[in-house]
């Protein structure tokens, strides 16, 4: 009986202790998202008989899962979509190389980042494309992350720089195609950085060199240019591979440690460094195809690990050592294609088959391999020398004729500008001096400028278009002299009349009153800075006008072109009133996600960012596709110009009438006035001026209505309590709302949305995680809706 009991007991053992590699169910709803994402690659076709765990599955040399406690904490696919164009990518899809068009990478990275656990990510030649989200530095625990072989473009996201954990980094042969990121210093525990076959510009990362346990760096095949730092600080490092890139300067200063060196089709000049021959590791050296001159390095042939050696098509010139002596291991030595003359050392000449060397294309007195003769070879690398001296020549004549140029050209426009002053007072009255100066005597108005002009210029690298330039004529034709029947009402600024161009496209001019302040120079430099804020969800500035009056400068009229978005604004589509317009949830998240992403680009894509963005529905537009697009967006740019600090002024002086106290947060914002002695229709204050706030209204507009908008703070207070019961969001939430949502989807959306209204500022959530939680709201919708389409009988 005894033996009985004990034998229950142990099988009760058995069954009841859990399977520490059984996958939690929502890891594994994941991983069945990202293989949908990814359009059933052929090497996941074996996961269909592991449903039931796919930690499980076993590893192959196209897929690896690996869990720990439950969790997916190691995930490898590779795919078979590693052919590339003949031609440069353009950021479209490409049959049978790219995934379709129904891919979008943002859903992707979405549904990837709930993998939290994640240590080792790689997704390499599955078809992946579009621009890398910068959510993925959600991923904090990753240290090995490869994304080679897809069609990335667009920016390395900045933050990455908080993967701290990161030990090797990987995403060679994508088309990343602006400056290389230098902001590798924070990750102190990389070893391996391989950005190699991708369209990088700029210099060489110097954060880099504080790194010391790098063992890698590959940034082959890309377009870098400029010098290279001393890398001796990288003690650790083993390869340095930057070959196809334009680097100009001298060779660096090497770590003593380093293996292989691949530094071809550069433009490196000078000599070969000394220091080179204290590389007692060194197997691989190619420093071909640059402009190296000088004797080669005796020391280089005889280095105790050298094995291949490559110095071919440089100007090295002189000649070899003739008891030159060669390392045991030397295989390989190329030597060709310079002016080297004098004997071939016995080392290079008598191999016997043990190694190959080639020696042709030199001024050398041998036949076996063909030489240069003639006067080619009657030049010495004095010549290289002399042709830079030349050049040093030519540049310094060059820089003397433009200063005499340039000084010949301040006088002249000295003598122009002083008859014309008092011309320019009367067509733009002279600017108030603004008294406060910083302690180097530089006004604030040029500070203020000078800052601008620094946007314009790093957004000018982006290749959109200049403001274009309107005529007042051509503005008046198109909306018959700015006739009643063109004016389609004011917007949150300025007068908005709708117009037809002579090309015949429609647009929308929005008129404002320019203050006599007005500096026209500045306010052109953030006509050009507005021109270029470009986002597929931002209406776009086509042009402006700036209409100056000669005879009244109170006059002085600003307009502003956009295109004409014909489907009208987001909030005539959220009443249940609207039959058979009102939309949707899944609808309302996709528009809600647009918005989202305009406005994070607004904060992001440009130094400093773009805030007091007048989020509201009426000022999200829908074309014909109901693809959102904000309006009014960056209008804190010209109003600044406009109306400058004395509008703020007496928006301060009302509510100081009106409260009898001054709001201490009023005196940081920017207040608009309807028209002159008329009280301000908005201050920008902590709330009104917080972009995250105002979204969390149109958030709120979208759950239950446009009565939200109506009753603003008042409402949300009263009836944020119903949002946490079944019950209450049956009373408040919108009908269509209720009848076309999941309960878990509407449940993300109410708590994105009553963060974003906080009332503590410092508690809201970043447009990032707002973005983050909307398509994880829309990712949670779709799989609800494809499971009703599954369930219900066909």
């Amino acid at each position: 009986m005894r033996q009985f009991y004990f034998y229950l007991l142990f099988l009760s053992l058995f069954v009841f202790i859990p399977n520490t590699h059984e996958l939690e169910q929502a890891q594994t709803q994941v991983l069945l998202q990202l293989r949908n994402y990814l359009e059933y690659p052929s090497c996941l076709q074996i996961w269909e008989n592991y449903y039931w765990d796919l930690c499980s599955v076993p590893s192959s040399a196209y897929m690896s899962i690996k869990c720990q406690d439950n969790v997916v904490t190691e995930l490898k696919i590779m795919g078979d979509k590693s052919l590339k164009p003949s031609s440069s990518f353009n950021g479209f899809t490409i049959p049978n190389q790219t995934l379709s068009m129904n891919f979008t990478i943002d859903s992707f990275f979405t549904t990837l980042t709930r993998l939290t656990s994640l240590r080792v990510l790689n997704l390499v030649s599955l078809g992946l494309w579009g621009e890398l989200p910068d959510m993925i530095h959600r991923l904090s625990l990753l240290e090995v992350f490869d994304l080679s072989s897809n069609f990335l473009f667009g920016v390395i996201p900045p933050r990455m720089s908080k993967m701290v954990k990161l030990h090797t980094l990987a995403l060679d042969g994508n088309y990343f195609n602006t400056t290389m990121p230098d902001w590798f210093g924070s990750l102190t525990n990389l070893s391996v950085l391989s950005l190699k076959s991708n369209h990088l510009k700029g210099s060489f990362p110097s954060s880099l060199c504080k790194i010391k346990s790098l063992e890698v760096i590959s940034l082959s095949h890309n377009e870098l240019s400029g010098g290279l730092p001393s890398l001796s600080n990288l003690t650790g490092l083993h390869v340095l591979d930057l070959r196809e890139n334009h680097l100009d300067s001298e060779l660096p200063i090497l770590p003593k440690a380093v293996v292989t060196v691949l530094m071809s089709n550069n433009s490196f000049s000078g000599e070969i460094p000394r220091q080179f021959r204290e590389l007692s590791q060194l197997q691989h050296l190619d420093l071909s195809s640059n402009h190296l001159s000088g004797v080669p390095l005796s020391a280089l042939f005889s280095l105790p690990s050298i094995s291949y050696l490559n110095l071919a098509r440089n100007v090295l010139s002189g000649s070899l050592v003739e008891k030159l002596s060669c390392g045991s291991e030397l295989g390989f030595v190329d030597i060709s294609g310079n002016k080297l003359h004098g004997g071939l050392p016995s080392c290079l000449a008598n191999t016997s088959g043990r190694r190959v060397v080639k020696y042709g294309g030199n001024c050398l007195p041998v036949e076996s391999q063909p030489q240069r003769r003639g006067s080619y070879c009657k030049e010495s690398s004095s010549v290289w020398k002399k042709f830079k001296a030349w050049e040093i020549a030519a540049a310094v004549a060059i820089i003397v004729v433009l200063v005499i140029a340039i000084l010949v050209f301040g006088v002249f426009l000295c003598k122009k500008i002083h008859p014309r002053k008092t011309t320019e007072e009367v067509v733009l009255p002279k600017l108030v001096q603004d008294n406060s100066t910083t302690r180097t005597g530089v006004s604030s108005e040029i500070l203020a400028s000078a800052r601008l002009i620094s946007q314009a210029m790093k957004l000018g690298t982006q290749a959109t278009p200049s403001c274009r330039q309107i005529s007042i004529e051509e503005l008046k034709e198109a909306t018959k002299n700015f006739d009643m029947s063109t004016y389609i009402g004011g917007g949150s600024i300025g007068k908005l009349y709708k117009g037809k161009l002579e090309n015949g496209s429609f647009v929308i001019i929005r008129s404002l009153a320019l203050s006599k302040k007005c500096s026209i120079q500045n306010l052109k430099t953030r006509l050009d800075l507005l021109s270029k804020l470009q986002h597929p969800n931002l209406v776009s500035l086509l042009g402006h006008c700036i209409d100056v009056a000669q005879d009244n400068y109170s006059n002085h009229k600003l307009h502003l072109v956009y295109e004409y978005v014909p489907n009208g604004n987001y909030r005539t589509y959220l009443s249940e009133f609207t039959s058979g317009k009102a939309l949707k949830w899944s609808d309302r998240l996709a528009i809600l996600i647009g918005v989202a992403k305009a406005v994070h680009f607004l904060h992001t894509g440009v130094i400093p960012g773009c805030f007091s963005n007048q989020l509201k529905t009426k000022n999200v537009l829908l074309d014909e596709h109901r693809i959102p697009k904000l309006s009014d967006y960056g209008m804190s740019i010209i109003t600044q110009e406009i109306e400058k600090f004395e509008v703020c002024f007496l928006a301060i002086q009302y509510s100081f009438v009106k409260s009898d106290m001054i709001d201490p947060q009023a005196t940081s914002s920017f207040c608009v006035l309807q028209a002159k002695g008329e009280k301000p229709k908005s201050c920008l204050g902590t709330h009104l001026g917080d972009d995250v706030y105002n979204f969390g209204f149109i958030l709120l507009e979208s759950l239950v209505g446009p009565v939200a908008s109506d009753k603003g703070e008042t409402f949300f207070i009263n009836e944020k309590a119903s949002f946490d019961s079944q019950d209450g969001r049956k009373k408040i939430v919108d009908p269509v709302v209720l009848t076309t949502c999941s309960p878990e989807s509407l449940s993300i959306a109410i708590s994105i949305t009553t963060k974003c209204i906080s009332p503590d500022s410092a508690s809201r959530p970043s447009f990032e995680d707002v973005l983050w939680n909307l398509q994880y709201a829309a990712q949670v919708q779709a799989t609800a809706e494809a499971d009703q389409k599954s369930d219900s009988p066909s």
